[in-house]
């Protein structure tokens, strides 16, 4: 983008940008003591906002589906046939509209929405606060009308754009920015769950992409915050209410528990790398019947609708109510077909829902199916592996780490989840079996898919994004950003003498050569030029005999790590710029030294700044 064209935009954000007083602004930007308190801000911001947008999706299933107040949906047992069908259509149709609204009112001006974990890796944690509402409100229509979705998307997503506004407002640097966006996300998940240990870790894991002792305050003062003014602004249920911690074993956990526990964990991987791809397929489903975008969620909630028909309510909306359900003492009469037929259809709702438009996540979805696999796993695996039946667990036990293994191949972040399992049981043994089995999901997912959902999602958009590590300033650090510029070059058919002339031994090496249309032709090294022309017996020697490398050039746009990577495959300390692939008009010159230089000069930055350490 040109200069000419970014200026307006920045005009227009710094008059609508509220900035702190300057002395505050020092403060945050001098003290630890105050990034500390700015993030107990933010995690009250955090849980403000994840308390508002709980009412206003529960009061829209409420209005929709004739709810009595308090009932969750997939819980509800007295919803009409026709309001199950038609719910999540009208949904769709809402949302549609919504996204009408939104195309007119951005105009041309649109660009794809940044979440956190691409706002941390690629931006320095600048987030648009109007592009995360935004966001906010199509997660609370998608969620509130019954599409399976879950709420925790939008929750990190506004909370996350909150905190990026008011870092900026404060001048922050950029990990501090970073450091706080994590803060808000901390405190989205904190608030939702009632877990604070569960959001300070999906920060560290998931949104921050690394733990140090410089992060570890403000992220767990923004959690303990977020959770606080969401449980005292609205009463939730706990994420699984177990009246009795102790059903979950029949005898005393010991090492040989870990067994089944793999198993399980190998199991639930294979299964969310097919929700996953389960999800991308619906999507090229979609995009091949060429529905125009705004009618696409209206469909699939027809979908959705005729799928909560046919197996019932607890296939809509996020599955808190059905959790509870299947987590309560009466959920030992689903028998193995009913809970494949609940796992399938639950999947392929949410499967559906995404694909088709709906906004959201499958955060609160793959801890449900994760349930359903672990107590399927504790029906049927007795059946193939005779001995498992004398392990300790019970189906509830199997269910906890089911739901966490599940979760954890899907979102990413095994003490995420580990410590989910913990704040939800109480029970430490258990939680070493689910962390058991989490290792193994994760692993198995890693190796065999190497992604998450959020960056699969990435890596079909193009992205290279694997994790939340601050790769943005690689892409800063460009060809074009570290090239000599004043670089000369020589035509192809200049007579060697001349060249040697010009170029005694002693100058500088390396002389880059263009053709008679000013193309990059290769590079001369003066040394083998000399070297060459003393050697020659009869046929006088040409510049043409001695150049190197004449397809091996870089282009501006490549940065340090892709430069690198040239020079190891060329095996050249020096490689010409050049301005583009077809035109190939030299610009300038890079050295590998140069480069590995300046790499490493902002690698150990960057590791400093992660450690807290000054600059």
């Amino acid at each position: 983008m040109s200069q000419t064209a970014e200026t307006p935009r920045r005009r227009w954000d710094r008059a609508t940008l509220v900035q702190a007083p300057g002395r505050l602004r020092v403060l945050v930007r001098r003290s630890e003591v105050g990034l500390v308190v700015l993030s107990g801000l933010t995690g009250c911001v955090a849980g403000a906002a994840v308390a508002g947008m709980n009412v206003a999706t529960q009061g829209l299933r409420e209005a929709l589906y004739r709810l009595p107040h308090g009932t969750r949906l997939s819980a509800a047992d007295a919803v009409t046939p026709l309001a199950l069908l038609v719910g999540p259509c009208l949904g769709g149709i809402l949302l549609g509209l919504v996204i009408l609204a939104a195309n007119a009112i951005r105009g041309r001006r649109r660009r794809p929405v940044i979440d956190p974990i691409e706002a941390n890796a690629l931006h320095g944690g600048r987030m648009s606060l109007r592009d995360s509402v935004y966001v906010a409100v199509q997660n609370v229509i998608s969620n509130g009308s019954g599409a399976s979705v879950g709420l925790e998307a939008g929750y990190t997503q506004i909370c996350g754009g909150l905190a990026s506004r008011l870092g900026i407002a404060f001048e922050m640097r950029r990990n501090d920015l970073r450091t706080l966006v994590g803060c808000g996300s901390a405190a989205a998940i904190a608030a939702a769950f009632g877990a604070p240990l569960t959001g300070a870790f999906y920060a560290f894991e998931l949104i921050i992409g690394t733990y140090s002792i410089a992060t570890l305050t403000p992220v767990v003062v923004a959690a303990l915050c977020g959770s606080l003014v969401s449980r005292s602004l609205v009463a939730a249920q706990p994420l699984v209410a177990l009246d009795n911690v102790q059903a979950v074993t029949t005898a005393a956990v010991t090492g040989a528990d870990t067994l089944p526990s793999l198993v399980l964990g190998l199991f639930c991987a294979g299964l969310g790398i097919l929700i996953m791809r389960g999800v991308t397929l619906v999507e090229q489903g979609v995009a091949a019947t060429r529905i125009p975008r705004v009618a696409g969620p209206a469909l699939g909630g027809l979908c959705v609708g005729a799928l909560a028909l046919a197996i019932g309510p607890q296939v809509l909306s996020g599955g808190h109510g059905a959790l509870h359900v299947h987590f309560a003492d009466g959920a030992e009469g689903y028998g193995t077909a009913a809970l494949v037929l609940l796992f399938v259809g639950k999947a392929t709702a949410s499967a559906i829902s995404i694909g088709s438009g709906f906004r959201g996540g499958l955060f609160f979805a793959s801890l449900f199916l994760g349930a359903l696999a672990g107590k399927l796993f504790a029906m049927v695996a007795p059946a193939v592996i005779p001995g498992l039946a004398a392990f300790g667990l019970t189906p509830l036990a199997y269910a906890v780490i089911g739901m966490s293994a599940l979760a954890v191949a899907v979102i990413g972040g095994p003490l995420t989840m580990t410590f989910l399992a913990l704040e939800v049981t109480g029970s430490l043994p258990l939680t070493g079996l689910v962390l058991v089995a989490v290792i193994a999901s994760s692993l198995t997912v890693r190796k065999t898919f190497g992604y998450s959902f959020a960056t699969w999602r990435f890596h079909l958009r193009g992205e290279s994004i694997r994790s939340a590590h601050d790769v943005g300033w690689i892409r800063s650090l460009t060809v074009g950003r570290l090239m000599r510029k004043d670089v000369r070059t020589i035509p192809l058919d200049t007579p060697m003498a001349t060249f040697l002339r010009a170029h005694p031994l002693g100058s500088p090496s390396r002389v880059i050569v263009v053709d008679e249309a000013g193309r990059y032709a290769g590079i001369v090294l003066v040394p083998e030029a000399h070297a060459a022309a003393r050697d020659a017996s009869e046929t006088p020697a040409t510049l043409a005999d001695v150049l190197r490398h004449p397809d091996d050039i870089l282009t501006p746009e490549l940065n340090a790590k892709e430069a690198s990577a040239a020079f190891d495959r060329t095996e050249s300390e020096a490689l010409a710029v050049v301005d583009s692939i077809g035109d190939r008009q030299v610009i300038g010159m890079l050295t590998e030294s140069h480069t590995l230089k300046r790499y490493s000069d902002e690698l150990d930055r960057q590791r400093r700044a992660m450690q807290g350490e000054a600059d």
